[in-house]
């Protein structure tokens, strides 16, 4: 009842705004951005519910449960992201007021550069939506029995149903309902799987014996899955490239009717963000708190990890009736929010970049609306056939972010490159972006199949079925079994494989911004650098304009001298004077 009630509110939020309200989803202005007037709160919740999706919370627990709490001082990095995105980026998105964040490509470097921006990004999510779709439909399959396989549609069909009918405000107002549900089910679960285990104190005392809690494993080599080096550093540049430029996001801040207000709406979303991934974690030391002595995984009544959370709630189920309904109506509310912002930031970027500059094509309000309908029911339905190929893959966590570094590295370092660097030209970003979305790809894709294969394992956190009293298929004693790995790196990732399989996969992304910056410079260097007073000083990131703020009378670019240079408005706004008293405007 709890997950059918969900589901009703979701697809009738859909039917409203699609039919019944006063301003009618037919223009692709109102569609794609809500007509630029959309409030604080609701895209503050709806950023929170399209960035945590199920993988969170599904992946987070088996992670730290798994390999430990090291993950966890990632939410450092979220504060700071979200701070850097509120100075560097989203001004100059705002300023041009686009409705496609490839657009900027195009008006700072050429349409080619925007192309391929724009075919990185759709490549991007038709990796990621698939594995939020496996997500809910993993943990509905673990909780009803039901096929995992036969799920997934009807997790798409619904979804599909109010984004292609409400648009952008139907997924915002959705968003909104699915966070609070979201929140909802998580903390119950907390509450409850704590007090199972017999307090906040003994569950902290059951992970630290077995060795799971560890935050500043200050190691330096870059081969360990998880470090305080890569968990902050690297998860700064992953998570950057999500938020930063990712269209989803700056869909959203672009709805707001100010830039003060787009900047309010990120700062919640940070401690939204922050606060969920919190939660996350701590879950993960109650499911080890509570199968301490008798691992689910080991004794053969899960299968993967990423089942560990169902498992753990169809446990707690028996002395709380509805539990598992309030359980997957959190999860599918995380992974239909992830995914309706992704087909409809997906259809946006389509239309705006590949079909309406189509020669021949005569831009119409209706005939957009229709076409970015149709966009939404086809990718939906591609992604569902690429569910398939995520059972193939690691754990959650890891598998959404080596494939999702494919093209987060590539697009940050393209956005970086015209933002930061006034001198860049595009033969550079072209040069840049084709390369490291080829060497990230080898790596990634490389790094996944020898995990796939058993060439790549990594160390995990003791486990034991020591405690379990029968077994539970023969209900014959079960002897005592442990497993746990001591050594820092498995021996098969030190001489059978690539040397570059075996980096961490929170560097990738990095990697793949460190090759378009290198990669850009050196190829505009060759080609001949932009001269940057040519360069429309909106398309530079305010960071970038304290050291190059074009002359209002020569119009050069002139370095920042010691006194320091005051940051001068857009071109058209130079030198104006009011008639009255002679002050600049």
């Amino acid at each position: 009842m709890v997950f059918a009630v969900m589901l009703v509110l979701s697809a009738l939020i859909g039917v409203y705004f699609g039919f019944f309200a006063k301003t009618k989803q037919d223009t692709a202005a109102q569609y794609l951005m809500g007509g630029r007037a959309m409030g604080i709160l609701p895209i503050s919740m709806s950023l929170i519910a399209s960035y945590i999706s199920g993988i969170a919370l599904l992946g987070l627990p088996a992670e730290i449960y798994t390999f430990g709490t090291q993950y966890w001082v990632t939410v450092f990095s979220e504060l700071f992201v979200c701070l850097t995105m509120s100075v560097a980026f989203i001004p100059v998105f705002y300023d041009l007021k686009i409705t496609s964040s490839y657009e900027y490509l195009k008006r700072r470097f050429n349409n080619s550069v925007r192309l391929l921006g724009s075919t990185i990004f759709v490549t991007k999510m038709m990796l990621y939506i698939p594995i939020v779709i496996y997500v809910p439909a993993l943990a509905f399959s673990q909780v009803t029995g039901f096929n995992l396989h036969l799920i997934t549609p009807i997790v798409c069909l619904v979804c599909i149903f109010y984004t292609t009918l409400g648009g952008l405000k139907a997924v915002v107002w959705t968003d909104t309902l699915q966070t609070v549900i979201m929140f909802g089910g998580v903390i119950i679960i907390l509450v409850v799987g704590t007090q199972r285990a017999g307090g906040l104190a003994e569950v902290w005392a059951r992970n630290e014996e077995s060795g799971r809690v560890e935050f500043f494993v200050f190691d330096m080599d870059p081969r360990i899955r998880h470090t305080f080096w890569s968990i902050t550093i690297g998860n700064y540049v992953s998570w950057l490239a999500s938020y930063a430029v990712n269209q989803a996001m700056i869909q959203r801040c672009l709805a707001m009717s100010s830039l003060r207000k787009a900047r309010i709406a990120t700062m919640v979303f940070a401690f939204g963000i922050m606060t969920i991934l919190c939660l996350s974690c701590y879950t993960g030391m109650v499911i080890y708190a509570n199968f301490h002595g008798c691992d689910p995984l080991l004794r053969g009544a899960i299968k993967k990890s990423d089942q560990l959370l169902p498992y753990l709630v169809m446990d707690m189920s028996s002395s709380i009736p509805g539990l598992p309904g309030i359980f997957i109506s959190g999860v599918f509310s995380a992974a239909l929010s992830s995914m309706s912002t992704g087909l409809n930031s997906m259809s946006g970027v389509i239309y705006e970049d590949f079909v309406r500059p189509m020669s021949g094509w005569k831009h119409t309000e209706s005939r957009a609306s229709v076409v970015l309908r149709i966009t939404v029911v086809t990718i939906g339905g591609i992604c569902v056939a690429l569910v398939f190929l995520v059972e193939k893959l690691g754990t959650l966590i890891q598998a959404s972010k080596s494939m999702g570094a494919i093209t987060a590295g590539p697009l940050l370092g393209i956005f970086s490159l015209g933002l930061f660097f006034p001198w860049a030209n595009s033969k550079g970003a072209l040069a840049g972006g084709v390369i490291s979305l080829a060497s990230v790809a080898w790596v990634s894709l490389g790094a996944q199949a020898a995990i796939a294969s058993g060439h790549i394992s990594y160390p995990k956190k003791f486990t034991t079925v020591e405690g379990c009293a029968v077994d539970p298929a023969n209900h014959t004693p079960l002897r005592n079994t442990s497993w746990t790995t001591e050594d820092p790196l498995d021996e098969p990732m030190n001489n059978s494989i690539f040397p570059l399989y075996s980096l961490s996969y929170l560097w990738y992304t990095t990697i793949g911004v460190i090759i378009v910056l290198s990669v850009g410079l050196i190829v505009s260097w060759a080609t001949g650098f932009n001269d940057p007073a040519d360069v429309d000083p909106r398309l530079i990131s305010p960071v970038a304009r304290r050291f190059f703020a074009v002359s209002p009378n020569v119009g050069k670019t002139t370095a920042r001298s010691k006194e320091g240079v005051k940051l001068l408005r857009p071109p058209q706004a130079i030198g104006v004077r009011d008639p009255a008293n002679n002050e600049a405007v």
